[in-house]
């Protein structure tokens, strides 16, 4: 039981952290489009790739721009830190549990 317990708590571990490092390529990549990137920058491109099929979905859905302002990085974010503080901490709980 006790290789269970702490299976799950790497696993728990491991999404906090890859949730908290797409939450800041969000961050980044909003502060990114204050300014006239060149397109061709590879950075650029990374952080688009990343981004843009997330945003693309929540779109798809919801109307963000109000006022000329993207509101999509936030909801995002917002997202993102609902699954981080209810998922992992679910899993923290069943893993001890066991």
């Amino acid at each position: 039981m006790v290789v269970i317990s702490t299976l799950i708590e790497a696993i728990a571990q491991i999404l906090h952290m890859v949730l908290n490092i797409y939450i800041w390529v969000v961050i980044i990549s909003a502060l990114i489009t204050w300014v006239k990137p060149d397109p061709y920058n590879p950075i650029v491109q990374v952080l688009h790739r990343l981004t843009e099929p997330v945003y693309l979905r929540i779109r798809n859905y919801i109307p963000t721009v109000f006022g000329g302002i993207d509101l999509t990085p936030i909801i995002v974010i917002i997202s993102l830190q609902f699954i981080d503080l209810f998922l992992v901490k679910l899993l923290f709980n069943l893993a001890s549990g066991f």
